[in-house]
């Protein structure tokens, strides 16, 4: 019997040909204990059902939807699920939370995960519960956006079915394609062309079953305790302006990057602003599924209709871009959701294009800095991957300064391929080194870096071993959150003494395994070496753990006089750190003593 909050089992489903082919996958309580759920046991599945060197969008390679021991629960901010695979844009591992009412009824299929991998003969979707799993052609849904494509498969299969879609650009293969659901995404790293390279538009759950908890009494008294813990000073900001707050406070400490990270304060940023949108535009707030907090915020948009609008898509096609005008970055914003992109790699990706057409690296003289008409142009041309820009731009920004060459790769604003977020690594140097060594690339949330240098507590400018702890210690932290799965939004509600004690009282209660701090910041670090044994299984070496030369050659002026300086020494010299806090050798290869801990072979 599997313990409290699991079914012990995924359902592998092959999809080529024209009918499911399903195998179950019996998941060993230690193989649960020792990843949780989520990102972790996403990460454990890869390395298990992933054929080495695969192709991310072969048939073979797999694309697994991940649920975690607190799905179902009463505990807020629990109703989230995990996309994991090996990332078409990157090559390497990539994941993405999302939150719905998907993650509920898919864990309630009878499933701790659901794994795809295959081809149809034709465009299909997958329906599973818990009576089975049956695939259905379906090709009228071809180019429809993933919202349009929900509601055609809840009129066809009924209003039981939870659905998560791609776009258009999943279909087509944009490297930086979307999974959506509710007006959610599984946003970075491509996994929507993924999922359309199996010529699946949409999987389909359905609750069919029930999953207990160890301590039913302990699970809801801990859930009374962390919902009004939830409304406290601790998530003020997102309930009250969203994560769009950031944008003013990250332009006053020049840390907002801008024009494709040539400056990093931003004119336009007041326009942006949550702070003025929330008194000209604001029209509603809105939670995810099974939220306390409610950190969506909803804008009037011009010519009717609204947009969910957060900092990192505002970031990305705002000042990234150079785009001031809030009714084209909305418009924009709109735009990413219907083609179903991913807003940082589109935004990071088009604003590298604006400089090429500035340095007289590509010939399309209508795409320049600050033109709203031209970033929503180029966005039609990436979803549909139109021949010349489109097709080059849909590649990603690596990809595409591979085939224009001449050192535009210095300045492509990416690790690993994937685009960096709104954050300056030059100014929040804690921050640099995460986004060089996160094994899904530049990203923000599997490394959150930035609190240590906006803390107050570390001199951002001058990164060292201080920030070497720092950067462990959040990515530690997210390994655990993203595994549970709980919003990292809710980090701040946490005692940070005693953070590892609070989420091992919640695994036990769901449970009922004897859990303590010591134990999780054990699977936390397990976590993160098997993202990192993944990615060096498929050729990943420490010279992947780098910025883009852009950010170790050119200091940043912040004015008043002061220089935001990051060299390449000053980096690998945090990098090497890095590695011997992790137990890594210095050329970044995980120990032989943690790869036989990470259970591969149970």
């Amino acid at each position: 019997m599997a313990a409290g909050g699991y079914f012990g089992r995924a359902l592998v489903v092959d999809v080529s040909g024209r009918a499911a082919i399903t195998t179950p996958l019996e998941l060993d309580e230690r193989v649960l204990r020792a990843y949780l759920g989520g990102v972790g046991l996403g990460t454990w599945l890869l390395h298990r059902l992933a054929p080495a060197g695969v192709d991310p969008l072969a048939p073979a390679a797999p694309l697994a939807f991940v649920f975690s021991p607190l799905v179902g629960t009463p505990l807020t901010t629990s109703a989230k699920f995990a996309v994991v695979a090996k990332s078409p844009l990157t090559g390497l591992l990539t994941d993405a939370l999302a939150s719905s009412q998907f993650a509920i009824s898919g864990k309630l299929t009878g499933h701790d995960a659901i794994v795809i991998r295959g081809r149809a003969d034709e465009l299909s979707v997958v329906l599973a519960d818990a009576d089975g799993v049956r695939l259905e052609p379906a090709p009228e849904l071809a180019g429809l956006p993933a919202a349009q494509a929900e509601t055609a498969v809840r009129e066809r299969f009924g209003r039981g079915w939870r659905t998560a879609a791609i776009g258009p650009a999943g279909e087509r293969g944009v490297r930086y394609a979307t999974i959506s659901h509710d007006g959610r995404h599984a946003g970075r790293g491509g996994l929507g062309a993924v999922l359309g390279a199996k010529n699946v538009k949409a999987v389909l759950v359905r609750a069919g079953t029930k999953v207990a908890v160890a301590d039913q009494a302990g699970v809801l008294a801990a859930a009374r305790d962390l919902r009004e813990r939830s409304f406290g000073p601790a998530t003020a900001k997102y309930r009250e302006l969203g994560t769009l707050a950031n944008l003013l406070a990250f332009n006053a400490v020049s840390t907002l990057p801008t024009r494709n990270f040539t400056a990093a304060t931003f004119d336009g940023a007041p326009k942006l602003a949550a702070e003025e949108l929330h008194e000209l535009r604001g029209v509603a707030r809105n939670s995810c599924a099974s939220c306390s907090i409610g950190c969506e915020h909803i804008y009037s948009r011009r010519g009717g209709g609204s947009q969910r609008m957060e900092y990192e898509n505002v970031f990305a096609l705002g000042p990234l871009c150079g785009v001031s005008d809030p009714d084209d970055v909305f418009a924009a914003s709109a735009r990413c959701d219907e083609l179903g992109i991913d807003t940082i790699s589109a935004g990071g990706t088009i604003a590298w294009a604006m400089e090429c057409v500035e340095r007289g690296l590509l010939d399309a003289p209508w795409l320049r800095f600050g033109d709203g008409a031209a970033l929503l142009r180029a966005l039609d041309a990436i979803g549909a991957r139109e021949p010349g820009l489109g097709e080059l731009l849909a590649q990603g920004s690596r990809h595409a300064a591979a085939v224009v060459g001449r050192d535009s790769i210095d300045f492509a604003p990416q690790v690993k391929g994937l685009e960096l977020p709104g954050y300056e690594p030059r100014s929040l140097q804690s921050m640099a080194l995460g986004l060089a060594v996160n094994s899904r690339g530049a990203d923000h949330n599997r490394s959150g870096a930035y609190e240590a240098d906006l803390s107050g507590e570390l001199d951002r400018l001058d990164g060292g071993a201080a920030h070497v702890a720092a950067a462990i210690g959040t990515e530690d932290r997210a390994a655990v959150m993203d595994s549970m799965i709980l919003c990292k939004f809710l980090r701040g509600v946490f005692e940070p003494s005693s953070v590892f004690a609070e989420w091992a009282a919640l695994l036990t209660a769901v449970t009922g395994w004897e859990v303590d701090a010591d134990e999780l910041r054990a699977t936390a670090r397990r976590i993160v070496l098997a993202k990192r044994a993944f990615n060096l299984r498929e050729g990943a070496t420490a010279a992947d753990d780098r910025l883009p030369a852009r950010m170790l050659s050119t200091p940043l002026e912040l004015g008043s006089g002061r220089v935001a300086a990051l060299t390449a020494e000053r980096l690998q010299a945090m990098i090497d750190g890095y590695y011997a806090a992790r137990g890594m050798d210095p050329a970044g290869r995980v120990d032989p003593v943690d790869l036989a801990d990470l259970l591969l072979d149970a």
